[in-house]
């Protein structure tokens, strides 16, 4: 157990360490400005042998307007930690204890094996502050087996948002059992995430399109200007299919090779429509009303604005993607429910003996929680998907210099069709509102031009090239 040395002290503090380590992170979402860190709330796990200290940090970064609130984990070590270099915050000198090592916690295995025993309910979160005294704003809530244990974990590179660790697990034997992946939420927001809320309710209901649910940690780390409590999930620990690729690699290795996707997309038509079906029995739906096409009208205008003013060319264009964008607004509309909401080729895995399965229901991550916890129009899924196919033939064409564009093309419109075809054998919806599914995907291609016109310009033809085949019969 670990000892707190109260009325110590450390120079330099812990958020002023941390205050000039964060702003070079990946998953900082303030870059551009200093950050102003004040500590909220946090608390400790213990390291059985007594030698690691580990504690969560809950800090808000005012500097952000509004203020961003980040979970950082953290070990403290009495000496360096081998093969860790990258992931030292820094060294901080404790009046007692001398020199501290200070890792970012997911890196270091003592605090991924506590994290994940906590989420099993094998160990209490305990007071930042105090020894042998528990810290109730934080609870693990576990669906796996309690007496299986971490062996071995490593952190996933590239990721923007969040840290993912793959963990290597042994059961009650010390047998190997499967793996899983723990998922640590770096910037936190009030309220029910997503991705742990729509994976559970779907396990629920018996899907195995989706990875099984682990355990998780919920928390409060303190109240908003009004009073309300702030709360939410930090971790989420799922199965780790191991083996697998994910659906946009598998599209490009079938484009390159010239193997048939086809019956792959209508698989993956399939799948999608089955987990929106799911999704609709395992959690609340309501119907469309005229504020919600109203709302989503004058989001569509204020994308299509942005797109002219971005690109001037498309101007010419400016009468047919109204049209097209009306008719999708109006007449009736399907009922509303839980999706995806960020789904393109790379949120789907090919699982050997499983088929297709859907990963990452977070949503888009620059929405606001509460707009991404809200049913929506499961059509938006499907027009993500359908311009997913887009993207894949222009990224074959650029990887490949001397490869065919009509074949690209007539590929992404084959797979286009496949993948619809297999949806509407498991839903009508996407037959039924076409129009609908024509302006969603329309839309999506106009916030493709903005991006592209100011990131990656050369690109600008894959969504120029869809906009005129979706405003051609306008």
């Amino acid at each position: 157990m670990s000892t707190i040395h109260t009325g110590a002290t450390l120079t330099p503090g812990k958020v002023e360490l941390v205050t000039s380590w964060i702003g070079l992170q990946r998953w900082y979402a303030g870059h551009g400005h200093e950050p102003r860190l004040s500590r909220m709330r946090g608390f400790r796990l213990d390291d059985p042998t007594g030698e690691v200290g580990i504690e969560t940090l809950i800090l808000r970064d005012d500097a952000a307007v509004p203020p961003t609130t980040y979970q950082v984990p953290l070990t403290y070590r009495g000496a360096p930690l081998a093969g860790a270099e990258a992931a030292l915050v820094g060294t901080l000198e404790h009046s007692v204890l001398g020199t501290r090592w200070v890792y970012d916690a997911p890196f270091d295995p003592v605090y991924v094996q506590q994290l994940y025993a906590f989420m099993q309910n094998r160990v209490l979160a305990q007071a930042s502050g105090e020894s042998d005294t528990p810290e109730w704003h934080f609870t693990g809530y576990g669906s796996g087996d309690p007496a299986v244990s971490v062996s071995r974990s490593r952190v996933l590179s590239g990721e923007q948002s969040n840290t993912s660790v793959i963990c290597d697990l042994l059961d009650r034997s010390g047998e190997p059992a499967a793996p899983a992946i723990v998922k640590v939420f770096r910037v936190l927001s009030a309220g029910d995430n997503p991705d742990i809320i729509l994976q559970q309710a779907l396990a629920q209901v018996g899907c195995r399109s989706v990875p099984a649910s682990v355990g998780y940690v919920d928390g409060s780390w303190g109240e908003d200007a009004n009073g309300a409590p702030l709360h939410g999930q930090l971790a989420f620990a799922q199965e780790f299919l191991a083996g697998t690729t994910d659906a946009w690699r598998v599209a490009l290795t079938a484009l390159a090779t010239g193997a048939d996707f086809a019956d792959r997309a209508a698989a993956l038509g399939a799948t999608t429509a089955q987990v929106h079906t799911d999704l609709a029995r395992a959690l609340p739906t309501r119907p469309a009303t005229p504020a919600d096409q109203n709302r989503l009208r004058r989001s569509w205008q204020d994308r299509h604005t942005a797109a002219v003013t971005e690109v001037p060319a498309l101007a010419a264009h400016e009468d047919a993607i109204r049209r097209v964008l009306d008719r999708g607004a109006t007449g009736a509309w399907p009922t509303l429910q839980r999706v995806h909401g960020d789904y393109h080729l790379g949120q789907v895995l090919d699982v050997p003996g499983r088929g297709w399965v859907l990963l990452d229901f977070e949503g888009e991550p620059l929405r606001p929680l509460t707009e991404r916890s809200q049913p929506d129009l499961a059509l938006r899924d499907v027009a993500g998907m359908l311009r997913s196919f887009d993207y894949a033939a222009a990224a074959h064409l650029a990887a490949h210099p001397g490869a065919d564009p009509e074949a690209a093309h007539a590929w992404a419109l084959a797979c286009r069709a496949a993948f619809l075809r297999g949806y509407g054998g498991v839903s009508s919806v996407a037959a039924r509102f076409g129009d609908l599914l024509a302006a969603l995907e329309l839309d999506k291609a106009l916030y493709e031009v903005v991006y592209e016109a100011r990131h990656r310009p050369t690109w600008l033809g894959i969504p120029r090239s869809a906009i005129d085949r979706l405003t051609s019969e306008a």
